[in-house]
């Protein structure tokens, strides 16, 4: 008798209570298997690294290094593995830009359990799974996509995924020495990144970092 190959899973999410009520019914289905847990996105790449699994759920605000940045990332080094964001945000900029970073898949966490096991069978069989209200904010975002000026750019964009990354540690509140000690970069580095990051978005103080990034969905005030 031939064994049932199950959907291997990994769980992104900073919130333990979610990862375990997850990890419960996930392991509930015939077809699927939790092989693992990370609480920051830089977590869920190396989890990813060390476990290869078919799917990564990933929260989308999460401490240290975001599930969009940790996306776009993974996606460049394990291109094989399907991203399925679950978030409480349903904001156009969240959505968009996980989409944008490789995700095959945007559930609220407010779904049923049943409609996040059926997406990820559906992202397992190569589809796009988007919960009804987020396929609602991807037409209205491909419709102003039609009737903008093309030649407008996000200033995110102008940002490196390094700098992203620092920006967002520095809107989080740590210090040169913190964000430093985290990448396994100097001071002086981190130093580098922050004036960049600064004369790029022609921003003067951290309170306006701050700021940026949470406007731009870097981080979050959650």
């Amino acid at each position: 008798m031939t064994l049932l190959k199950k959907v291997k899973i990994l769980l992104a999410d900073d919130h333990q209570i979610l990862r375990d009520g997850l990890r419960t019914l996930l392991n509930t289905q015939n077809d699927m298997e939790v092989v693992g847990e990370a609480e920051t996105g830089r977590q869920a790449i190396e989890m990813s690294v060390a476990h290869c699994p078919d799917v990564l759920v990933m929260d989308v605000i999460m401490p240290e290094l975001n599930g969009i940045e940790a996306t776009c990332r993974l996606k460049k080094e394990q291109p094989g593995v399907k991203v399925l964001a679950l978030s409480m945000h349903a904001d156009r900029k969240f959505v968009t830009e996980m989409l944008r970073a490789g995700a095959s898949g945007f559930l609220l966490k407010e779904c049923a359990f049943r409609e996040l096991a059926e997406a990820i069978r559906a992202i397992v069989a190569g589809k796009v799974y988007l919960s009804p209200s987020i396929s609602k904010v991807v037409v209205e975002e491909y419709l102003d996509f039609l009737n903008e000026d093309k030649e407008c750019v996000s200033s995110g964009h102008v940002l490196s995924l390094r700098e992203r990354e620092v920006l967002q540690q520095i809107a989080e509140g740590k210090g040169n020495r913190d964000i430093a000690k985290s990448l396994l970069v100097s001071v002086k580095t981190v130093e580098t990144h922050k004036y960049n990051i600064m004369r790029k978005l022609g921003l003067r103080s951290v309170a306006e970092l701050t700021k940026y990034a949470i406007k731009s969905g870097i981080t979050s005030i959650d």
